[in-house]
């Protein structure tokens, strides 16, 4: 029978059941089946925990990366309910772990706000697990259950989430609350392995975040069990002085305010803190029921609005500036932030929630904003005219940086554009296969201009070492020639006058030699580029080239056999792979590669191996380039001696 007259009946359809659907989607629910969904599942089930602790029950959670790659999570909770439903006819913990849209979230009496899935994270991660097993401590009596990625006789195949057992009382327990423990499951992730520091500086933030709440992350992986303890007394007082320990701050004591708004039967608790530092930009921090906001939202809105309606009300009544006006860009220059809010009935745009929705929390924090800055300055008049007026000067320069981009504009529109005989072009006009490649130094920049593919890849030779942007106020980072002409190139332009719309190209990568020269050019490029041109990051186009260490080549009777190192553990194979009469090539820059070996390697997208750079943690990505690339040595120093391996 032909394609075309193939009939299509009610026997053609399927039906998936219980769990299958997130085991057959599972990035419709957790992101991504690599790393960051492999830590969501984490987030998942400690979310659970983190519930029922900031809605009053129990006070410490604890996270334990397992030997055996499982990780359990331990609340002194409530204890998942263990009553048989009555409708369902099967317990609470079994509903939970098997029935999505299940759990005590979905109205007020138990949860006021939470995080989570809303119902439906716990049996998405027992859907993606080879297996999982909960206890759970109540009234006296410990009960256990066990799931399974198993066959059921029900559906007569193998289903995500199946119970193994009943949920059993298995002895007597003067604790309570809840213990999971789960393997995810290998046929569905990459990789499996979780990440301490991860898991550490998402637990550090939650702590920072639930003051007075203590949570523990065990390691036991290793041959020397680790343990770290988090608690935080002050809350967003220590967070934010976390985030400034590199930097050089204009007041001491930061803004810290709270309060709460109400419309309707929307309720929004905030808690915002900040403090203004000597950096040329901003940075915020922002939060939903201790879920990180990374693509920010209404609630960062309506701070900001507030924020620039207190502050400009205020200039006219110090007549501050006269006649020049600032606009809320100008304000926040150098400002780091940390906005938490806690909602009823949150509206998260993706099911990884990185950006909050709702349009009511825009009006509530808006109007929380503006009247707590307002008696802010009130009592602070002094400071706040400092801000003022370095809100007026950052007006001044943004001005004078407009007429030198107008300018530039305008070179291009009469044809004399700077990329002229500086970046070898590519022939297509595709913006979704062309790649943009800064290759470090200029016989690198030769190799590859003669390597490439030219109807694809456009090559930027980069002069050595860019500046370190961290420590430059903006018209001095603006002004660099180099900088101009990657950012001509690219075609976004930078900070607030970014427009993705506008990038000429579907892949950034940047390509140094695999030494420290090399490492640090990569690490100033990664910095520019985070600070100036975030959203290249946050929508995956930013990537770095891994060039080979060592190529492995002996000659037989049809000639040469060669295979590329890119580690010393890969290194180590190849020696046992080609067994005697080898020889090694020791690869000291991409220099010395003649364009074949480049192509082959390094730039062939059938055979070379690129790294997507991504932003999974904001504050921590915020902390870690200002720790690394800013004015203040002494934490950098200490970074580096406990990293050194880095």
């Amino acid at each position: 029978m032909s394609e075309q007259n193939k009939s299509y009946s009610v026997e053609d359809l399927t039906s998936l059941e219980k769990l299958e659907p997130v085991r057959v989607r599972p990035g419709m629910y957790i992101g991504s089946t690599g790393q960051k969904g492999v830590h969501h599942c984490v987030w998942e089930i400690l979310d659970n925990a983190i519930d029922e602790i900031t809605n009053g029950y129990g006070d410490t959670a604890y996270v334990i990366l397992n030997k055996d790659k499982s990780v359990t999570v331990i609340d002194n909770g409530r204890g998942i309910p263990v009553g048989i439903h009555p409708t369902k006819k099967i317990s609470g913990v079994e509903m939970v772990y098997t029935e999505l849209h299940t759990g005590g979230k979905f109205n007020h009496e138990n949860y006021k706000t939470s995080g989570g899935l809303h119902g439906v994270g716990a049996s998405v991660v027992n859907a993606l697990s080879k297996w999982l097993e909960v206890e759970v401590h109540k009234d006296g009596k410990l009960y256990r259950q066990r799931f399974e990625h198993a066959y059921d006789k029900k559906y007569d195949r193998k289903m995500p989430g199946t119970p193994v057992t009943k949920l059993e009382t298995v002895g007597t327990t003067k604790k309570q609350g809840t213990k999971v423990t789960f393997m995810l499951d290998p046929e569905v992730f990459t990789n499996v392995e979780f990440r301490f520091e991860i898991i550490d500086m998402r637990m550090m933030e939650l702590s920072f975040q639930n003051k007075g709440i203590t949570l523990v992350l065990k390691d036991l992986r290793g041959e020397e069990p680790l343990e770290k303890t988090y608690h935080s007394e002050r809350g967003l007082l220590d967070f934010i002085a976390y985030l400034n320990e590199s930097k050089t701050v204009i007041h001491e004591e930061p803004i810290h305010f709270e309060g709460e708004r109400s419309i309707g039967n929307v309720t929004l608790e905030g808690e915002v803190c900040v403090q203004f530092t000597d950096s040329s930009l901003e940075n915020i921090a922002s939060y939903v029921n201790n879920i990180p906001t990374n693509e920010a939202g209404t609630h960062e809105t309506g701070f900001k609005t507030g924020m620039t309606r207190a502050f400009k009300e205020w200039a006219k009544k110090l007549n501050l500036g006269k006649d020049k006006n600032f606009e809320g860009d100008d304000l926040r220059e150098g400002m780091t932030a940390i906005v938490k809010v806690r909602l009823t009935n949150p509206m998260f745009e993706g099911q990884t929630k990185n950006k909050l929705g709702n349009s009511e929390a825009y009006t509530l924090m808006n109007d929380l904003a503006y009247t707590k800055f307002y008696e802010w300055i009130e009592d602070h008049k002094d400071i706040a005219s400092q801000l003022i007026m370095n809100a007026i000067d950052a007006a001044t320069r943004r001005e004078k940086i407009k007429k030198i981009s107008d300018m530039e504009r305008k070179k291009v529109g009469k044809g004399t554009s700077p990329l002229a005989g500086k970046i070898a072009v590519a022939t297509s006009r595709d913006k979704n296969v062309l790649e943009f490649i800064v290759v470090e130094g200029d016989s690198a920049g030769g190799s590859a201009k003669q390597a490439r593919d030219r109807r694809f890849q456009a090559i930027m030779p980069s002069k050595g070492k860019i500046m370190n942007t961290e420590k430059q106020k903006l018209e001095n980072v603006l002004g660099s020639e180099e900088l101009r002409l990657f950012n001509t190139a690219i075609g976004t332009g930078t900070l607030t006058s970014f427009k993705l719309d506008d990038v000429r190209y579907g892949k950034i990568i940047i390509m140094s030699d695999a030494d420290v020269d090399g490492y640090h050019i990569r690490t100033l490029w990664l910095t520019y580029i985070y600070r100036y041109m975030r959203p290249l990051i946050s929508n995956g186009m930013l990537y770095l080239a891994q060039p080979p260490l060592y190529k492995v080549y002996k000659q037989t009777k049809k000639g040469e056999v060669h295979k590329y190192a890119y580690s010393d553990d890969d290194l180590e194979g190849l020696k046992k792979e080609f067994g005697q009469n080898y020889n090694i090539q020791r690869f000291k820059g991409l220099g010395e590669m003649n364009p074949d070996q480049l192509w082959e390697t390094t730039l062939n997208p059938e055979t070379r191996t690129l790294l997507r750079v991504t932003i999974d943690d904001a504050a921590r990505a915020e902390r870690m380039v200002s720790l690394l690339m800013g004015d203040v040595v002494e934490p950098r120093k200490n970074y580096i001696y406990k990293h050194a391996e880095f």
